[in-house]
């Protein structure tokens, strides 16, 4: 009986680090079951899901692992950190890292990628007062800087499938928001002064196996071309699963499964909701009343992934959507997972204050929510 007991008691555990860990997988299963309640499964289940959106997402998030395994944002980061300067430029640096490499590698590998050496970086400097501080500005600037093009981060990348956007309409909408964020941001993170302080890492990392990062660069290339629709997606994931099973196999185990479970989930629940009749017009009155408020309120409750996914099948004005999405990773930390995943890195340092990070995150994020909302209704 003891055993059993100690059995139950581990088994507990991981079943709640998982739900902690997955937070957003396990909601969205608990929201596809409790919808079959109401529209029980069918063959038309199998129209609910978007297999081109989940092709091309495995195929970037294999890209990218494969990119991190071979150094490459390691490398980028030395590079540019290594030497005397400002704390102010320190910290302008740090920043703009991930709000420039967020746009081409998602939000959420930019922050786990760079957040470990912002902070390793303020360290050597002696400076890890402004630890929290610049670690809120890296992940408001990747949630922001992830908007400007389409294979930013997963709704983007959503919405342009579900609406066939190109990449010209697609820069006009996001591409002066975007603009604007980055000014403010280089503003709070110049705020931390011009005392010269020096970074010299004592071991410089080179890239490893630069034959498979070559391939992978192509693949990436090929992956925005899927996107755009300039390539047939099925044969990008072809090529991605071939060249990555045959050069690194164990890249394919990197890629975050969870997500795009999470994505089939999404696709089950907000097809169940297009069949009840009361949810459905519910959701169609906000909708055609204030689409971008709606989308942005949404998001703060549920993230702004699911929210993207169920909101785009009760709008035809993705301008609306991208917009409420992408501002909407703004706000609460749970708007944008990215936010929790700078808030994990944060808390396995030494001495973390989550009260204190959490109060410097919520005035961050008020600010550009106050300056990105009524700029964006203008826009719109």
């Amino acid at each position: 009986m003891p055993g059993i007991r100690e059995g139950a008691v581990h088994l507990e555990k991981r079943a709640g680090r998982f739900a902690r860990s997955q937070a957003v997988l396990v909601a969205s299963g608990i929201l596809a079951l409790a919808s079959m309640l109401f529209v029980p499964p069918s063959d038309a289940y199998l129209d609910y899901i978007d297999v081109r959106v989940l092709c091309i997402l495995f195929c970037f998030m294999a890209v990218v692992a494969g990119m991190s395994g071979c150094r490459t944002f390691d490398v980028l980061a030395q590079r540019i950190l290594s030497g005397r300067r400002g704390i102010g430029a320190l910290c302008l640096l740090l920043t703009a890292l991930p709000f420039v490499c967020s746009m081409f590698i998602t939000n959420d590998v930019a922050l786990i990628a760079f957040v470990p050496f912002a902070i390793l970086v303020l360290g050597m400097a002696g400076r890890r007062d402004l630890v929290i501080p610049v670690v809120v500005l890296q992940t408001v600037a990747a949630n922001l800087g992830s908007m400007v093009l389409p294979f930013g981060n997963p709704q983007n990348i959503f919405i342009c499938s579900t609406y066939n956007l190109g990449i010209v309409d697609f820069l006009v909408l996001m591409a002066p928001l975007a603009a604007l964020s980055f000014v403010i941001v280089a503003i709070l993170s110049l705020r931390a002064g011009s005392d010269v302080v020096h970074v010299e890492f004592e071991e410089m990392r080179t890239i490893e196996n630069s034959r498979f990062l070559a391939v992978l660069s192509v693949l990436f290339v090929l992956c925005i071309a899927a996107v755009l629709r300039l390539v047939p997606y099925w044969a990008v994931l072809v090529l991605t699963v071939c060249c990555i099973g045959l050069m690194r196999p164990r890249t394919l185990l990197a890629v975050d499964y969870g997500l795009l479970l999470t994505f089939v989930f999404l696709f089950v629940f907000t097809g169940n909701l297009s069949h009840i009749g009361s949810v459905e017009s519910v959701i169609q009155g906000l909708m055609g009343e204030q689409p971008f408020l709606a989308s942005l309120g949404l998001s703060q409750i549920i993230s702004n992934v699911p929210a993207a996914v169920m909101l785009s099948g009760f709008t035809d004005n993705w301008q609306a959507l991208l917009l409420g999405v992408d501002v909407g990773g703004l706000g609460t930390p749970i708007a944008s997972m990215a936010s929790i995943i700078s808030l994990r890195l944060y808390m396995q340092t030494e001495g973390a204050d989550t009260r204190r990070y959490l109060v410097h995150f919520t005035g961050a994020n008020v600010l550009l929510l106050a300056a990105l909302i009524p700029v964006s209704l203008l826009m719109l």
